[in-house]
């Protein structure tokens, strides 16, 4: 359900507009009806204790049978000397009397402006008022009671239901309108109807239409403008509902060979530094590089007896860059001049041969890995660069880097430091452009740094953030697990973009375009992988008067998601939903999914801090946070209570103590702050996390 109850635009007047032509006089009675209205004394009394029931305080008759106390606080209760801000009758009519009877007159609603003392002031019912001119008969199918008054059971319950009312009109804090799209279920999905070709499209903003309405709609629902009067076209959107389109259907399928895998390892000589272990009950110590050999032997053998196809390949650096061969094929150093040169580095990748399925080439491999030795510098930037070439070959392929140390040569240096704490530029310009190209190629990048290390992972980090890949600090005895977890979750699309349109009285919120149209590069694609938009109604005079959607109505929103499969070929899935407009705070709150909500503000607030700006990232977490403790008073789960409580913690660096996650220890909003290793690694997992993921403890504090 839409809901614009942020907008106060929307909320209905605080007051109730009086009718402006008073309501004809009531009809008359039966003669059977006055008859019956010789009652007895007790009889008259209650007669006349309900209709002063259906009566506001001041209209009602003070016998003392019928006048019972208002509950509620003195001040809220009207005294005789209290001004009221509106007209009373000049007489009090009486509802029983014959609509001819020259008595009967209502006040003009409007009355006249002036302030009106309660009744019963002393000398009010004396002074002489002008009478109204009579008025016509009332028809007989209108109520005896003036329109304006609001009949209510009583005045507890008329008190908390206007209580409940105007909570419920309220505006929100924060924003409800969060759309989720979870990318790895719909390209998985295979019971979806595929057509062949270019769909039909807008030329003006691309929304896809039914190919069933070709060359019928003359508006585009998603670019007629709100000054506009809807046309019987354009009021309805004739959009594509669910459908694939198969946009190279002449394009020959490549062959599903299985993808390839490239461990980077540092082995430079700070990888020799020792830490103790128990083997069995006797204390050891073992090298960085001898926890890394051996987390990867064990990864290349369980690999090799459940996916033997797989083709998985080893680089190293220190000073220099080493492609390591097998069987036949003999292994090539790359090193001095060769190290700052990025296409003789490409060139290089390319000519090397691609690895051969694990079934041939395990045992060569492992004895690549037990070869290794620790010395010299970090020449992790030209590594990083010619992995990410070889593994282009194959889109959907893995490259793992391992460090325990800051790039140090001259090609991606991040030892070189700014007065800032910041990198030379650059440097963070050659990590940036890197990771486009990974994505372009389709090729996952992940980073490993071993715990205790500064690696600079807020700019190498940038390889995995464009990547889809993971940025991970893990302990000596964890790199197994880690390796599994990353090698697991298998690229199932490549070249994914995802754009969102909706119609012109909304927009998205937090993209770089500000219109009703958006589009993210999201590049590889798992099958966990899930992305959140947040959009609503357009500020007023962002487009010139737009007027916002109207509570009760619908509208309609449209996702395309283009993506690329293994076998090469280009697709794009297209759904049009329509949702329900409402301006009503409760009928949101009460429906509030808290899960989405809380993954868009995590996603949100890390990309803004991943760029510098936290004091935006603390804002926007705090502001979705009052909406969902709005949404906790509703009826909730104790489920729902948990997720948000775990949330809370995920959330608190961001919360309460970003500034231990910087170099400097200072927070200022005019300047970009630098991410200390395990700063990076926490905000670029938060942004790119999932529903089914919870964040590591060891990320927390």
């Amino acid at each position: 359900m839409l809901c614009l109850s942020s907008l106060p635009a929307l909320l209905p007047p605080p007051n109730r507009i009086r009718p402006r032509s008073p309501p004809p006089p009531p009809p008359a009675p039966s003669p059977e009806l006055q008859k019956q209205q010789h009652h007895s004394p007790e009889q008259r009394i209650t007669e006349k204790c309900f209709k002063n029931a259906l009566l506001p305080p001041f209209m009602r008759s003070q016998s003392p049978a019928c006048v019972q106390p208002i509950p509620g606080p003195p001040s809220l209760l009207p005294s005789n000397s209290q001004r009221l801000p509106y007209d009373l009758p000049k007489k009090e009519p009486d509802i029983g009397s014959h609509p001819w009877d020259p008595d009967y007159s209502y006040n003009i609603p409007e009355g006249s402006g002036e302030e009106m003392k309660h009744p019963n002031t002393t000398g009010s019912s004396g002074s002489a008022q002008k009478s109204a001119p009579a008025l016509p008969p009332r028809p007989s199918f209108m109520k005896s009671c003036p329109e304006y008054l609001v009949l209510l059971p009583d005045s507890v319950s008329s008190s908390k239901s206007s209580s409940s009312s105007s909570r419920s009109r309220e505006p929100l804090v924060g924003n409800p309108n969060v759309i989720l799209v979870s990318l790895g279920e719909l390209i998985s999905e295979k019971n979806v109807f595929t057509i062949e070709g270019e769909p039909t499209c807008c030329s003006q903003c691309g929304s896809v239409l039914d190919s069933l309405y070709d060359n019928v709609v003359n508006v585009c629902y998603f670019c007629q403008s709100s000054l506009e009067p809807p046309t019987s076209s354009s009021a309805i959107c004739l959009g594509c509902r669910d459908s694939v389109f198969l946009l190279t259907p002449g394009d020959k399928a490549l062959a599903l060979t299985d993808t390839l895998l490239l461990f980077c390892i540092d082995i430079s000589a700070s990888m020799s530094i020792t830490s103790q272990v128990l083997e069995g009950k006797q204390p050891i110590y073992r090298s960085r590089l001898q926890f890394v050999q051996e987390a990867v032997l064990q990864r290349v053998r369980k690999l090799s007896e459940t996916q033997p196809h797989m083709r998985v390949g080893l680089i190293t650096f220190n000073n220099q860059v080493t492609l390591h061969g097998f069987d036949e094929f003999t292994s090539r150093f790359l090193r001095g001049a060769e190290l700052i040169d990025s296409e003789y580095l490409k060139e290089a990748a390319f000519s090397f041969p691609s690895p051969q399925p694990l079934s041939r080439t395990r045992d060569c491999l492992q004895r690549e890995i037990l070869g290794l030795s620790e010395s010299g510098a970090t020449a992790l930037g030209p590594a990083s660069l010619v992995a990410i070439a070889m593994a282009s070959r194959q889109p959907g392929s893995k490259v793992i880097i391992c460090t325990d140390g800051k790039a140090n040569t001259d090609l991606g240096n991040l030892e070189v430091e700014g007065i800032d704490a910041r990198p030379c530029l650059s440097s963070t310009i050659f990590y940036h452009d890197l990771g486009e190209y990974a994505a372009s190629q389709g090729v996952t990048v992940s980073v490993l740094a071993i715990e205790g290390t500064d690696c600079r992972l807020d700019e190498l980090g940038r390889l995995a953030d464009c990547t889809s890949g993971k940025v991970v600090i893990a302990s000596p005895h964890e790199l197994y697990t880690e390796f599994e977890e990353i090698i697991e979750n298998r690229t199932i699309a490549t070249h994914c973009s995802v754009t969102l349109l909706l119609p012109t009285t909304l927009c998205v919120k937090g993209e770089r375009e500000a219109g009703n149209r958006a589009t993210r590069e999201v590049g590889n694609v798992a099958s966990d992988t899930e992305i959140t938009f947040q959009f609503g109604a357009r500020e007023h005079g962002s487009q010139g008067e737009v007027s916002a959607p109207v509570a009760g109505g619908r509208v309609s929103v449209q996702l395309q998601l283009r993506y690329r499969q293994k076998d090469g070929h280009s697709m794009l899935r297209v759904l049009t939903a329509d949702k329900e407009v409402t301006d009503d705070s409760s009928v949101v709150l009460s429906s509030l999914v808290l899960a989405i909500i809380q993954l868009n503000s995590s996603q949100a607030s890390a990309a803004l801090a991943v760029r510098g700006r936290f004091q935006d990232a603390k804002s926007e977490g705090e502001t979705q946070r009052e909406l969902m403790e709005r949404a906790l008073e509703y009826d909730r789960s104790a489920e729902d209570k948990l997720i948000y409580s775990k949330w809370l913690k995920t959330m608190n660096p961001i919360h309460n103590s970003l500034q231990n996650y910087t170099r400097r220890q200072s927070i200022r909003s005019d300047t970009l702050q630098s991410l200390t290793d395990m700063g990076a690694a926490l905000l670029y997992s938060m942004k790119n996390s999932n529903m089914s993921i919870s964040l590591k403890e060891k990320h927390q504090h």
